[in-house]
């Protein structure tokens, strides 16, 4: 018996099991190593797993970037084959941004499929941003009415993104 999804803080245990996650959701474990950086140089603000029957079945990770001040990245977003197809990562992303409007985080970043789009993200808000993953699948969010549009130059990620490529 499954019981039900829990989306929360992720914890100290929960570390392998968001690495097998991101390893069996991506080609290479490019993105576990990010999320590894990310939480070993202080880069990240929130780290929320979807957990069910104590294991870690999705992840997302809300990283501080350099520029625009006061604004996230969002990345890597991983949920399990075998829990896909459920709204599970529109859950943690859900989760996340409500965190980080709560906060008073002025946006949030996504470098992605066109699916961020009905969760509120504009490829139009971040063509205003000079950043290396400028073109449309670069999206933006405002957590706070006008602060990206007020804020177009640059948009920079943590420095752990450089290793991507």
């Amino acid at each position: 018996m499954m019981h039900r999804l829990e989306i929360r803080d992720e914890a100290p245990a929960d570390v392998p099991g968001i690495r097998i996650v991101h390893a069996a959701a991506f080609p290479t474990h490019a993105e576990a190593d990010l999320v590894d950086q990310l939480r070993r140089d202080g880069s990240a603000v929130y780290s929320l797993v979807a957990g069910s029957d104590e294991r870690v079945v999705g992840h997302v990770m809300f990283s501080r970037m350099e520029l625009p001040e006061g604004s996230l990245g969002m990345a890597p977003v991983a949920v399990l084959e075998s829990h896909r197809r459920r709204g599970l990562a529109a859950r943690l992303i859900r989760e996340g941004l409500a965190k980080a409007k709560a906060d008073g985080w002025k946006g949030v970043f996504v470098l992605g499929d066109p699916y961020y789009e009905r969760l509120g993200f504009d490829p139009s808000l971040a063509a205003g941003f000079a950043s290396p993953y400028a073109g449309p699948h670069f999206m933006a969010l405002e957590l706070q009415a006008g602060a990206l549009t007020a804020a177009a130059g640059v948009a920079r990620y943590a420095k752990a993104f450089a290793a991507l490529g």
